[in-house]
């Protein structure tokens, strides 16, 4: 029982894989440390692009539905195909980034939603538009369970949560770009921001191809990708149960906000311009939520995580939907961005913590797969209250229970992976000690392990374990 305690007591907070624990012993810190920098800054940068892509049909939303005559339940479809597209680029690009590589598949990705980011910016009718917007949403959906694996593979266990966050910044900043060419550019074409969603994407092709490093975790490996139902193995079936669940319904707030907020705030009497002003806010808040929501992941007890971001995502709510002053909308949007969004990057830094290399860009992949089924039930949802005349009001309070489930999935995984901590970090004391054929240690089975635990780590000398050293080290 003492020797449990030991291990259940080893404070290192790292969830290996067998590649994991060879990569990070081979690996000098300097040499990590760059390619760390090196992986994150460009990720940001594909990240910075997604996030512009993603907000330009909303910031556009007044001129194309100008140009192409379209009425609220088209331009609906206009905000629902992009989203659509998101769902198969997400679970194909994560499948097929575990058996070729993140790299080559991250790659494809951009290339692919610069392409038809232009294509949108010369549509010539609804149904191009349309095609077009599906096959933007293709190649973003692909490329962001790439992003994820890549920086957390990159960053190791230790980092991976503060990494992730820094990364995905780049979406909330790109999405606020986006904003500001509304905003500065009242006047110019609406096709303008399509074409800066488009070129630079395609520039950012040669430099990923020319600097980006590969996975470590990725090229140590070769083994072909397991199939989808390894994500319904006994250590992984809960976890991606309740990932879907918080996925989906936190996503259909957000794309609800990004889409539909700017024509939410005209017909509130706000001005165009204003509008804009708002949704740079709520993508500056976005951006902070995802900085400090990502830095108290670890830090807060999973209650406290679980209220603090969803119970300001309601307030936020109640807000946009009631203030009438535009001071007090600016800090709506904020306060908004940085529950709903930041929220949402929360999410992205969880999901890779719950799967082993080999299926992590997999499930990864699959959960923001299902997340953009909520993503594209939003815009609809809120599109067709409006049409039977709800008002704003009505289209923000029917939001509220979906949140409430998702805090509630929020709170379950945030408790499960801190009581797995122990049973990770006794596998990883065996592994950093030579031991190589130790299985996963679910909380299920740690009585089932006890006694083959006791005797490894007894015959590799476990009172000369650094337990010291390693306590003092945090996440």
């Amino acid at each position: 029982m003492v020797l449990i305690t030991r291990l259940a007591m080893y404070q290192s907070r790292f969830t290996c894989t067998r590649n994991e624990v060879h990569l990070m012993s081979t690996r000098t810190p300097s040499s990590s440390s760059s390619r760390l920098m090196l992986t994150i800054g460009l990720c940001f940068l594909v990240a910075l692009m997604e996030g512009l892509d993603l907000q330009a049909a909303g910031i556009a939303a007044g001129g194309i539905a100008q140009a192409f005559a379209l009425d609220k339940m088209q331009m609906g479809w206009i905000f629902s195909a992009g989203i659509l597209g998101l769902l198969p680029g997400a679970l194909v690009g994560g499948m097929l980034a575990d058996r070729y590589g993140r790299k080559r598949i991250l790659i494809g990705s951009v290339a692919l939603f610069g392409l038809f980011s232009l294509a949108t910016a010369i549509a010539w009718d609804f149904p191009s538009l349309v095609f077009a917007r599906l096959m933007t949403g293709v190649g973003l959906g692909a490329a962001l369970p790439n992003l994820i694996a890549l920086t957390s593979e990159a960053a190791g266990p230790r980092f991976r949560g503060t990494a992730v966050s820094l990364m995905y910044c780049g979406v909330p900043i790109g999405a606020a770009l986006a904003a500001t060419l509304g905003f500065a550019g009242a006047n110019l074409a609406w096709q303008t921001v399509f074409w800066v969603g488009g070129v630079v994407p395609l520039i950012l092709v040669p430099l990923l191809m020319r600097w980006l490093p590969e996975s470590a975790v990725f090229a140590g490996e070769k083994q072909a990708a397991p199939p989808l139902r390894a994500l319904f193995a006994p250590e992984t079936a809960t976890a991606t149960l309740l990932l879907w669940l918080c996925y989906f319904f936190t996503l259909l707030v957000v794309y609800m906000l990004i889409n539909w907020l700017p024509l939410l705030l005209v017909e509130q009497g706000f001005q165009p311009s204003q509008a804009a002003g708002v949704m740079f806010a709520l993508q500056m808040g976005a951006a902070s939520g995802t900085l400090m929501l990502g830095a108290l992941m670890d830090k807060l007890r999973p209650v406290t995580m679980s209220l603090l971001i969803y119970s300001g995502m309601l307030a936020s709510l109640l807000a946009l939907g009631t203030v009438s002053s535009f001071n007090g909308m600016l800090l709506a949007g904020f306060v908004a961005g940085l529950f709903a969004t930041g929220g949402q990057s929360v999410l992205y830094a969880l999901a890779p913590l719950f799967y082993s290399s080999q299926i992590r860009a997999t499930g990864v992949g699959t959960a923001v797969a299902v997340g953009r089924l909520g993503a594209m039930s939003g815009p609809l949802l809120a599109g067709k209250m409006l049409a039977l005349g709800t008002g704003t009001v009505g289209v923000m309070a029917a939001s509220a229970p979906g949140i409430l489930v998702a805090g509630l999935a929020v709170f379950i995984l945030m408790s499960r992976r801190s009581r797995m901590q122990p049973c990770a970090d006794a596998r990883r004391a065996l592994l950093s000690r030579g031991e190589r054929d130790l299985p996963p240690i679910h909380p299920r089975r740690l009585q089932v392990y006890s006694l083959k635990i006791i005797q490894r780590v007894w015959k590799q000398r476990w009172q000369n374990l650094p337990y010291k050293s390693s306590c003092s080290k945090q996440d």
